[in-house]
This record gives structure tokens, C-alpha cells and sequence, in this order.
């Protein structure tokens, strides 16, 4: 098999739609309500009038380096849902922003709302902190969205101008600069380009934008001494700041996943798009050993990462504080990009594991119910009192804002939620691969054939996932079969799954394979396949090493990872233990949350009245008491009352 053949191409999030009971609240949400508020939040925080160029020094409000980044993110959140919900209205809005755009754009194809009307002079000048590229990453990856979605190309011709300048300006050549991004995203995104272009040369300058990275002498030290700066050291980083940036090493010697997270996740996108396009095997396995050092050693339970405020950051191997989580929606939101795209290198159940397990824990708790409210971090406890002390620009958390100065996290959510259907289904040459299970149906071509897949399920609520599947080729669809392979992953959380084509259950000993089932035969318009994943609810344990875990368990069921909320339990909530011995009911309680499955138990609680005031006393005087608690899944903390919050409860040994 040619390496084409054995790549996994997404199916586009034009062919999937998806429906159920987790999702569809969620996704209408965010289509009716998130979308509106963010291009609202946009406008009156003066991030769409900073286009029009009309700011002058001494005015207020001038245009943050970064502004354009988050009107990109909304255009491509935007572009995904006209595809599968047509707005005349919202394409409008979309249609005025790209107009400001393309009058903005200056003859040499420059384009930054920032650097045109408040610093013209330092274009280029300030890689490190500016986010210039940054900004043409986002700008990139909406326009490639908005023409796949709308057919309209003038955002697209805009943007290829754009990369054009910036393949003048950087390189290996003579007169161009040596550099690269303090903030990756371009990386990304100019493969994004190409994929939609077929012009290599965005290829080719995002391999070197990789490539070049690291490597001595470094850049941002040219660049800080052409500034008058001192090179070296910075400490706004907290420390080294070639690590922060991933720019200690050239990338594919790098041993561990270092930095900050959401720029380490965006660069090892990058790194895994060149890889898929260009063969690069070595590229591949700078990809996996980052990748194991980070799932083995730096995630939270929650498919969370960066566990310090201090560079938004990884610290070391096993230090993940709870209360103190840093762990950005962006940051799980650059995991599920990375997953899925290593996932496409490779047909690994790991990788579609960890994607689900961000996706329904890390990110979508960074956004409330009701599609309003957004977390920047995200602790695995909340504690009011410690906010009150070390909140710094929602840094703590116990409740989520509307929006934030710097609002990476709202607009990045939405274009996730908006394109969730890529990320469901993969197909190459003769295999359609199920990654999630998710309610809906999905349009593929496999064999040489179309194909429709449709799931019914509950899921994650319910164990049960029953999948219809309905090959095409004309009148004769019904009569006729197709030979194809249907891969199934089977999640890394179930203990025994079971897998059954109409009705016949199949010996999965016999078919599978990194984590997948594949149903290899001859499919008939209503063949059905029916899965069940038995959904027990889980005690989970930390590494040793991670000290602040040490005596505590979690609670996971199915994809879902567990907390305990004031609002259910009352205060006070490191003072219970779960024994061992305590049963574990799962329970759908329709009028809590919107519905959702709760888990309820009988724990044991200090009495507070035994301390008699004293600070300290013998273990054997301090008595406990039997209580009823409950515990919801940990993406829906944060919608009622805000209160303390535990995912890591305190166990009773023996």
C-alpha cells in the first residue's frame, strides 16, 4: 500500500451531520447563540472597526498585535456552520468582515490590522512576542474554510496573496530573514493552503518554518540585538524562552514536550501535516516521541495541558497541580487537532482516545450549557477562597466570563464545535474508519463507491451505538453489494466490547487491530452493525509520582471523567473520603443539567463538630460520618451556583 493509500483522510465536515443528546444541545448553542455573541463581542470590543484602519496615536483602544487572530477564528466557526446550516444573515456579516479585509490589505500583500495602523515602522521586527505570523495563520485557515464551505474565493485569493509576501520575506534565500514564529500556527495552516491551492510552495515554506526552528544562532536573539534589546534570557517567559517557544532544539531532536501548550500543540500540528504530505519518517517520529512523553507523563485526566500560569506551560514529568491547573481551552482544543492529525499518519485507537477523551472533558467544559460563558483555565478544583487570592485574568477559576482581553479560547471553541464532524469519520482507498460515536450520518466514498454511514445512540450516556450502513451506485444501490472494510475503534476506557453485523455477534480476536475492529465483507443497503460498550463507572488511580494525587482516586465512566460540586454536596469537599468498598450507581437524572447521568454513592465525612476548634488533633478523635453524594460529569461543572469543585477525591485505605 503506497503511502497515499495508507493515509486516513478526514471526511469533510461538509458530509457529517450529527445530532443526539450530548451534542446537540451543545452544537445548536453554539450555532445560535455562541456565533452571534462572539462577532457582537468582536464588534464592540473595536476588533472588526480596527480594520478600517482609521485609529490614530493618542487615540484609546488601539489594535492589539493579536485582534485579527480572533476575527479569523469566528470566520472559520462561521464558514463550518453555513455549510451544514445555511444563514444568509450570518454569511452577510462574514461577507462585510472579509470586504474590511481585502480593503485593509496593503499592495505587497501585507496584511495586520495592528502593525499597519499603530506600528508601520516594525513589521517583521519582533517574531518572538508579535504574532504576525500568527495572526496570517488564522486568516489562512478561515479563508481555506470559507471557500470550502461557501465556493466564494476572494478571502482564499486574499490570503494566497498574503502567503506569498511571507514566502518572500522568509527563507533560506538571499536578503530573507532566517525566522519563524514565536507563536506556531502558520505551520499549519500553510498546508491547509496548499491542500486547498495545490500550490507546493506553502508546503515547502512550512517545512522550512519547522525545520529552521532552533537552530544556532537563534533567531530571536538577531532580532532582539537588530532591536536594541538584550538577547538571551526574557523574563517574561519565566525562565528560558527558547524552551517556552519550543526553540531550544531544532524540532526533531527535541525528547520532550516543553513550552507553552497551546504553541507546542499548534507546532506539532505543523510538524504532523508535513510529515502526512511529504513521507518525512524522521518528522513522523519526532511526532510519537513528543506525543508519548506528554499522554504518559504531562496530561491531566481530563485531556488537559499545561499545568502553570507561569508561561501558560508544561513544567516537568508527573507535576500536575489541580487547584492550580492551568490546562487552556486552547490547550486541549491544540490536543484534539494533534490527535486527529496524528491519527491520520497512523490507524492507532490511542490517538482517537485521546482526542475523545479532550473533546468531552478538557474542551468542552470551557464553555457553558447555555453557549454564553467561557473558561480560559481549567482546574480539576476549584476553591473560592483561592481564587479570590491568586486569580489573575481568570486564571483561577469557579466561573466562566463572557469574554476575556485575551480571547483566544471563545472563537476557538466555536470553530471546534462547529466542524466536530471531521473528527468523527476517516476513509482511505478501501477502509471508512469510526473514530467517535456520535449521533448522525456521514457521506464517504470508499472502494469506489458512496457510501453512507448513519449512528443511532445514546451515547456517551448510553453504552449502545447501532451504525445503518447504505452503499450507493446508482438505481441498483439495494441489490447490489460493495466490498469494503468498516473500522470500528473500540475505546481504550472499555473493558469488553462487543461488536455484531446484524444480529450475528463477531469474534474481535480474529479482527483486531491497534484498537480497531475491521468488519471486512461484502455490505448490503441495511446491513447494521451494533456495538456495545459496557460503561461501568470506573475508580481511576494516578502515577505515583504525581505527588498531588497521591491518596486520591477519580471517577470516570465511559469517555467522561467525574466531579463533585458544592451545589450537590455541600462545602467542605476535601473532607470526604470514598471508601473502598462503596457502590457506584450510575443514574440518568433527566432534570439536572439538561439532562445527564449522574453518579451517586454513600462517602464519609469528617465532623467538622469533633475538631472543637483546634487546628490539629490524633487521628483516633476525629470521627466521620456516612453522606449521600453525587457526582456530574466534570464538562458540566460551573452552570449553577458557583462553589467549590474536586475531580481527585480523597480515598479511605485499606
Amino acid at each position: 500500500m503506497s503511502r497515499s493509500e495508507a493515509r486516513i483522510v478526514p471526511v469533510s465536515w461538509k458530509n457529517v451531520t450529527l445530532a443526539g443528546a450530548f451534542w446537540g444541545g451543545r452544537l445548536a448553542a453554539n450555532r445560535r447563540v455562541t456565533l452571534p455573541l462572539e462577532y457582537d463581542l468582536c464588534r464592540r470590543t473595536g476588533r472588526i472597526d480596527a480594520l478600517r484602519l482609521g485609529w490614530k496615536p493618542g487615540q484609546p483602544n488601539p489594535p492589539h498585535i493579536f485582534w485579527d487572530s480572533d476575527i479569523a477564528k469566528w470566520i472559520e466557526a462561521a464558514a463550518y456552520s453555513l455549510a451544514t446550516h445555511p444563514d444568509p444573515e450570518l454569511e452577510t456579516r462574514v461577507d462585510g468582515v472579509i470586504e474590511l479585509l481585502a480593503n485593509a490589505q496593503l499592495p505587497d500583500g501585507y496584511l495586520n490590522s495592528h502593525f499597519i495602523a499603530v506600528e508601520p515602522d516594525k513589521r517583521w521586527s519582533n517574531l518572538r512576542d508579535c504574532h504576525e505570523l500568527y495572526c496570517a495563520g488564522h486568516l489562512i485557515e478561515a479563508a481555506v474554510a470559507y471557500a470550502e464551505a461557501t465556493g466564494k474565493r476572494a478571502f482564499l485569493e486574499i490570503m494566497s496573496r498574503y502567503a506569498d509576501h511571507i514566502a518572500s520575506v522568509f527563507g533560506r534565500g538571499p536578503g530573507q530573514k532566517r525566522g519563524y514564529c514565536g507563536h506556531p500556527e502558520i505551520e499549519l495552516a500553510l498546508v491547509k493552503l496548499y491542500r486547498a491551492t495545490g500550490n507546493r510552495q506553502y508546503l515547502e515554506q512550512s517545512a522550512y518554518f519547522i525545520d529552521e526552528r532552533g537552530r544556532e544562532p537563534h533567531y530571536f536573539d538577531l532580532e532582539a540585538r537588530a532591536r536594541g534589546e538584550l538577547a538571551g534570557r526574557n523574563r517574561e517567559w519565566h525562565g528560558d524562552a527558547y524552551e517556552v517557544l519550543q526553540a531550544h532544539q531544532p524540532v526533531r531532536d527535541q525528547t520532550a514536550i516543553e513550552g507553552h501548550a497551546v504553541r507546542a500543540m499548534y507546532l506539532a500540528c505543523g510538524m504532523a501535516d508535513v510529515a502526512a504530505e511529504t513521507g518525512d519518517a524522521p518528522l513522523a517520529e519526532a511526532c510519537r516521541r513528543l506525543w508519548r512523553n506528554m499522554v504518559d507523563r504531562r496530561m491531566y485526566i481530563t485531556g488537559g495541558i499545561g499545568s502553570s500560569r507561569r508561561g501558560e506551560r508544561f513544567t516537568f514529568d508527573y507535576d500536575l497541580p489541580n487547584a492550580t491547573a492551568y490546562a487552556e481551552t486552547c490547550a486541549a482544543i491544540g490536543v484534539v487537532f494533534w490527535a486527529h492529525r496524528m491519527l491520520q499518519l497512523e490507524a492507532n485507537a490511542e490517538y482517537a482516545d485521546v482526542m475523545e477523551r479532550a473533546l468531552y472533558n478538557g474542551v468542552a467544559s470551557g464553555v457553558s450549557l447555555n453557549g454564553t460563558h467561557f473558561f480560559y483555565a481549567n482546574p480539576l478544583a476549584a476553591v473560592p477562597a483561592l481564587a479570590r487570592f491568586e486569580n489573575l485574568a481568570g486564571h483561577v477559576a469557579i466561573s466562566r466570563q463572557e469574554w476575556f482581553d485575551c480571547a483566544c479560547c471563545p472563537p476557538n471553541v466555536a470553530r471546534l464545535f462547529a466542524s466536530l464532524g471531521q473528527y468523527v469519520y476517516g476513509q482511505r482507498a478501501d477502509t471508512a474508519f469510526v473514530h467517535l460515536y456520535i449521533a448522525g450520518a456521514a457521506r464517504l466514498e470508499v472502494g469506489g463507491r458512496h457510501l453512507l454511514l448513519r449512528q443511532t445512540t445514546g451515547y456517551p450516556w448510553k453504552e449502545r451505538v447501532r451504525i445503518e450502513v447504505l452503499p450507493k451506485s446508482g438505481a441498483d444501490s439495494a441489490k447490489t453489494p460493495a466490498r469494503f472494510v468498516l473500522a470500528l475503534r473500540l475505546p481504550g476506557w472499555c473493558r469488553e466490547p462487543e461488536v455484531a453485523v446484524n444480529g450475528r455477534r463477531v469474534s474481535l480476536r480474529d479482527c483486531v487491530r491497534q484498537g480497531y475492529a475491521y468488519l471486512d465483507r461484502e455490505w448490503r443497503r441495511g446491513d447494521s452493525v451494533e456495538v456495545r460498550l459496557p460503561m461501568p463507572v470506573e475508580r481511576i488511580l494516578a502515577h505515583p509520582e504525581v505527588r498531588q494525587d497521591a491518596g486520591r482516586l477519580a471517577l470516570q465512566r465511559g469517555p467522561l471523567v467525574y466531579c463533585l460540586e458544592e451545589a450537590d454536596n455541600g462545602p467542605g469537599l476535601n473532607g470526604l473520603c470514598v471508601p473502598r468498598a462503596a457502590k457506584l450507581a450510575a443514574i440518568f437524572d433527566r432534570k439536572l443539567l439538561g439532562g445527564t447521568v449522574v453518579i451517586r454513592f454513600t462517602a464519609r465525612r469528617q465532623r467538622v463538630a469533633d475538631w472543637q476548634g483546634r487546628l490539629y488533633q490524633p487521628a483516633d478523635r476525629a470521627g466521620v460520618a456516612p453522606v449521600k453524594i453525587t457526582a456530574i460529569p466534570y464538562c458540566q461543572w460551573g452552570n449553577r451556583v458557583p462553589g467549590e469543585m474536586l475531580v481527585w477525591l480523597p480515598a479511605m485505605p485499606g
